[in-house]
């Protein structure tokens, strides 16, 4: 555990972020739900790094296997008092292009089947809070620090619909989706945010959009090839200004 005067910083990367942002040799974090990988760096002064892919080494995990449980209670047992996030998003409006950043400022959930909260066992029944879902001290500290380049193309605020997946959206139901008010889709974002929240733990996220979503422009399909180049095409812009992020809180 850390002492308590170093400030320890998660950062989460998504599809086609990665295996890290720090040399180190990853390292399981054993917790009651399960392992994690994560590894350890040294960002400067009194600032401590925690990096954690969230598929896995080699995006080996689809989304629907991902133990979030299991990452966010290593993240809370290291001691971490932040975490940002990043993922990668289909558009559901034709003003968010591919390419474009989207610092989130509210979800939608509609993820099924795996577990979404630590409160489910009998006597240990909690209701948490979410009026403002992503943590707005970090936001506002995303968005402070964002590089230059990166500004004319940032979204600084977007409604993010979570989905279970792994299969991409149909026509009908983008339509449906930005009609209720979504902005991005994703298959991940809003378990780390609600696990986030009942440890204790400050969360933001950057969305990456990667595609327009089925039916938005056209009909041409979609493959996860395309969505990994997108993602690994704003890589390091996007690393850049989440270290500058995590050393500036």
């Amino acid at each position: 555990m850390n002492s308590p005067d170093v400030m320890r910083v998660a950062i989460i990367g998504g599809t086609g972020f990665g295996e890290s942002l720090v040399a180190g040799t990853p390292e399981t974090i054993d917790t009651e739900y399960g392992a994690s990988l994560v590894t350890r760096g040294d960002i400067g002064g009194r600032r401590d790094l925690i990096y954690l892919a969230r598929h896995g080494p080699g995006h080996r995990l689809p989304p629907h296997r991902i133990n979030h449980r299991a990452n966010i209670a290593a993240l809370r047992d290291l001691g971490v008092r932040v975490v940002f996030a990043t993922a990668a998003v289909g558009s559901l409006r034709h003003a968010m292009a591919p390419g474009d950043c989207v610092v989130l400022d509210d979800f939608l959930d509609f993820t099924k089947g795996g577990p979404l909260t630590f409160f489910d066992t009998p006597g240990n029944v909690r209701h948490t809070d979410f009026v403002r879902p992503y943590d707005p001290a970090l936001r506002e500290t995303l968005l402070r620090e964002a590089p230059e380049d990166l500004r004319p193309r940032l979204h600084p605020r977007g409604t993010y619909l979570c989905l279970s997946g792994p299969r991409y959206e149909t026509p009908a139901e983008v339509r449906l989706f930005a009609s209720w008010g979504a902005d991005v889709v994703g298959m991940t974002g809003a378990p780390e945010a609600i696990l986030c929240r009942e440890a204790g733990l400050p969360y933001a996220a950057i969305a990456l959009v990667t595609n327009y979503g089925s039916g938005l422009l056209d009909a041409t399909p979609l493959s996860h090839g395309e969505v990994e180049a997108r993602m690994a095409a704003s890589r390091g812009a996007l690393a850049t200004w989440l270290l500058r992020a995590a050393r500036a809180v």
